[in-house]
């Protein structure tokens, strides 16, 4: 079974506030942008992965990720994260009917291609399944069978409201990779030491981080 991921991206300049205490303005964005560019090169790289459909209106980070493969999809309702993927699902599924759909944040940026497909394989078990974050409050990713609809619901406290859904809670071992997502410095840094794509380590060389 092969997937298509839907991965949201906000405008650039507006990423990332919270790593406002490890990056400046001036880099936050090419942080955002780097760890993008990562997940989307590491899902790509995933033979579960059929495609990777990426939800923007930031012109940079269209042009960069459709140079790496990825469908770029305008950000037409404008609304927010969850408008953003149910669009996204909705563009794909009006192409493809019969799709595998999954969300996936585009903050991933030690994205292994072998953890994703255990991920994907074992959410093809369910006709909705999600994947906690390393902090065990969020989401990284959410799939939905052929003919299901997504029903995102990222953000605060997302783990608990996809349960809440019906979706069934994943709980695949050693996929430390794809539950990794960065909104701290803190979590820059597990990120990190857990080993970054090429974007990301030459985005975080411009920083002083402490235990780098």
């Amino acid at each position: 079974m092969q997937w298509t991921l839907v991965v949201p991206l906000k405008p650039l300049a507006q990423a990332k506030s919270r790593l406002a205490d490890t990056a400046d303005d001036g880099l936050r964005p090419d942080l955002a942008l780097a760890f993008a560019q990562d997940t989307v090169a590491a899902a790509l790289a995933c033979p579960a992965v059929r495609d990777v459909a990426v939800v923007t209106d930031d012109a940079r980070a269209g042009r960069e990720l459709a140079a790496l493969g990825a469908e770029i999809i305008p950000d037409e309702p404008g609304s927010g994260l969850n408008a953003a993927l149910a669009h996204g699902a909705e563009a794909v599924r009006s192409a493809r009917p019969g799709s595998c759909v999954a969300a996936l944040n585009a903050d991933l940026p030690a994205l292994r291609p072998p953890e994703l497909a255990r991920v994907l394989d074992a959410a093809a078990e369910f006709p909705r399944a999600f994947l906690p974050d390393a902090a065990e409050i969020g989401t990284t990713l959410l799939a939905a069978a052929p003919g299901r609809p997504l029903f995102p619901a990222f953000g605060i406290d997302s783990r608990a409201r996809h349960r809440a859904s019906g979706a069934v809670e994943l709980s695949v071992a050693a996929v430390d990779s794809v539950r990794q997502d960065v909104d701290t410095g803190d979590d820059l840094r597990t990120a990190l030491a857990l080993g970054v794509g090429p974007h990301t380590a030459a985005a975080a060389a411009r920083l002083l981080i402490p235990g780098q």
